[in-house]
């Protein structure tokens, strides 16, 4: 009787270290999730560009998403001044937004782009690290 309390001691206490360390698993990625998550929706920092925009696409497979250039060179450049182009993307969504840089980039007219440059995004989120959230006229 002895003997088989024993063996029945250790598997139970077996079953508690595995469920105990199957718990802390969890815990681990359950925050490591949460903090992936987080830094994919705060932004590392923020800010303004003026300029034209010059391109605004739709693009992926499978998850479009709107990805444009806006050129913040010089005004009125001539001969070989180089253009100085930059990558942005549309926060994922806001269809409203989009149809105002593609009105923009129709019009020709300097606009400002007030983006949001985030830790971290996924492969579905775009191509740059730079979100436009909001666009104004640029005087």
């Amino acid at each position: 009787m002895a003997f088989n309390d024993q063996v029945n001691s250790a598997k139970q206490s077996t079953m508690r270290f595995f469920r105990r360390l199957l718990i802390g698993i969890l815990i681990i990625v359950l925050i490591g999730a949460l903090l992936t998550f987080l830094s994919t929706q705060l932004a590392y920092s923020e800010g303004d560009r003026a300029g034209v925009v010059s391109k605004l696409s739709k693009k992926g497979y499978v998850i479009k998403t709107h990805e444009g250039e806006l050129n913040v060179g010089a005004q009125g450049q001539v001969g070989n001044m180089a253009n100085n182009l930059w990558a942005f993307t549309v926060v994922s969504g806001d269809e409203k937004l989009s149809k105002e840089i593609e009105d923009a980039m129709t019009s020709g007219k300097r606009v400002k782009l007030h983006y949001e440059q985030r830790y971290l995004k996924f492969f579905w989120m775009g191509d740059t690290e730079y979100f436009v959230t909001k666009i104004e006229a640029a005087q």
